[in-house]
């Protein structure tokens, strides 16, 4: 494409976790190695699962996996808002990178996501006229009907864009027939128009027996599927928070070599509410004979090798969750006795002696575990950076997103510089607590780590020496480029992305309530 802006495609979804996120990787994978320059982008996301760009601004998981799949480096452009969930009722809002404020739902969606319309606008405008094609993800089901009029991110992106349309449904669920011809019914005729056809995924089975329904279901919308992506293990990685997905170690599903060693090594991540960024136990979980299991129970804490407290949106609020369950003790006999604790982020700063918090919970003065010398206060400006350093005589790099300030009084240095200063963390006998996220996609360092707890443990468990984390990314990435490659028609994308949706497409009464 030359001139003007670059070609352009909505993957929206009948419902959340119909596939909108791997769907739009699988599609940015196939674009980028056919030569097409592609980007991904998301006007609006709400996960716990965030990233840091290189220009220290905070972005989705999601997209900063699909800008992967892109082989690009992610940007704000590509994710312009990203609301945090604080509770049932708040979510903090992150627009272009950075924290404005808490709001409340209500607040939101009561007038500022619609006044937010034209930056996302812009965002969009501005990648297209970088990239040859931008691959959208809408969020939900375009047809939340009590939400149209302050959508930004799916018929009121498509509509301000002018995008093409394509809806995926999960038909593992069951109902994808009623949901496809359910979502576009309930479109305005001014949506509808751009709603150009289905895609269906994670189908089992034989696709001939489906085809008579895919037949019927176009000849009731006028609009054709444009392909039927087959049931794939393994392929959920970065989402929104689809924990479940997580729970079952996506990496491991595609990783089926044995154990090196004699042992395997049981890893229990403690399942602390508003858990953030839990995908950085998926490295280890890549790992041969490394088991990931989350918990919420003291006795699953027993005959865990590993025992890791993940980051978290409310660090007091979890701290008050592991010992009201019966965890926070579980954790101080395991530190007394030197068996392996690592806490990320939150749970580094739960580890520490006390937390003075007048911004996240705003209850002030909380005593922590007391396992590490760290006193900790929460700061109102976000910590946003993508540091590098050295542990355990191996190069570290990770991603820091917390507000809380870490005063570390003792214990040895867990992160240092190259001349030996430290950086981040510290370390207490076998208990390890760290800022930084990602650091155990760092190879080298995940490996003497591992064998750190295995001795600790007294396991025979040794890391296998040539896990490459990141070629794992890889490798899904492409599993997922291919399945758009043999099991969607890829020429009519093409014209979908290049020249919108076809014209005159018929209109599906009732349409959208008056």
């Amino acid at each position: 494409m030359s001139g003007g802006l670059g070609g352009g495609l909505l993957v929206a979804g009948t419902t959340s976790d119909a596939g909108k996120s791997v769907v739009t990787a699988g599609i940015c994978r196939w674009l980028v190695r056919q030569g097409v320059k592609v980007a991904p982008f998301k006007a609006q996301n709400m996960s716990l699962n965030s990233f840091v760009t290189t220009e220290g601004a905070e972005i989705g998981r999601a997209q900063a996996m699909q800008a992967q799949a892109c082989r690009v480096e992610p940007t704000t452009l590509m994710n312009p808002v990203l609301l945090k969930p604080g509770g049932e009722q708040s979510s903090q809002v992150v627009l272009l990178g950075k924290p404005v404020g808490e709001m409340s739902a209500r607040g939101y969606h009561g007038g500022r996501q619609q006044k937010l319309l034209g930056t996302v606008l812009d965002c969009l405008a501005e990648l297209r006229g970088t990239y040859d094609a931008v691959i959208c993800e809408g969020a939900g089901s375009p047809a939340e009907i009590n939400l149209r009029r302050t959508d930004i991110v799916n018929m009121g992106i498509a509509r301000g864009a002018r995008l093409p349309v394509l809806v995926v449904g999960d038909i593992d669920r069951g109902g994808v027939f009623a949901s496809f011809f359910g979502t576009v019914a309930l479109l305005s005729p001014e949506d509808q128009e751009l709603v150009a056809g289905f895609l269906v995924n994670k189908f089992r089975g034989d696709v001939s027996l489906l085809e008579p329904g895919l037949d019927m279901l176009h000849g009731l919308t006028g609009r054709r599927t444009y392909g039927v992506l087959p049931f794939r293990h393994g392929l959920g990685i970065d989402e929104e928070d689809g924990l479940r997905v997580s729970l079952r170690g996506t990496v491991r599903e595609s990783n089926t070599a044995p154990p090196v060693g004699e042992d395997v090594l049981r890893v229990a991540v403690c399942a602390v509410p508003l858990m953030s960024n839990f995908t950085d136990v998926d490295a280890l979980a890549a790992e041969p004979g490394v088991v990931v299991r989350f918990v919420d129970r003291p006795e699953e804490l027993a005959d865990a090798d590993l025992v890791v407290i993940p980051g978290t949106r409310g660090t007091v609020r979890a701290l008050e969750w592991l010992r009201e369950r019966g965890l926070a003790q579980a954790i101080l006999r395991r530190a007394a006795e030197r068996r392996p604790v690592l806490g990320v982020c939150g749970g580094f700063q739960i580890l520490g002696e006390h937390i003075e918090d007048e911004v996240e919970s705003r209850l002030g003065h909380v005593e922590g575990l007391g396992v590490l010398p760290v006193r900790v206060r929460f700061a109102r400006e976000k910590t946003l950076t993508r540091p590098v350093g050295e542990a355990l005589g191996e190069r570290v790099e990770g991603y820091e997103i917390h507000h809380g300030v870490a005063d570390v009084t003792g214990g040895e240095p867990f992160i240092s510089d190259d001349e030996g200063h430290s950086l981040d963390g510290c370390r207490v006998g076998q208990t390890w607590g760290t800022h930084w996220h990602g650091s155990l996609e760092s190879d080298g360092f995940r490996r003497a780590f591992l064998r750190e707890v295995a001795a600790a443990a007294g396991r025979r468990f040794v890391p296998a020496a040539d896990t490459s984390f990141a070629g794992l990314r890889e490798e899904q990435l492409d599993r997922l480029g291919d399945l758009i490659e043999q099991h969607a028609d890829t020429d009519a994308l093409w014209r979908l992305i290049e020249s919108g949706a076809p014209q005159g497409l018929p209109f599906i009464p009732p349409g959208a309530p008056a």
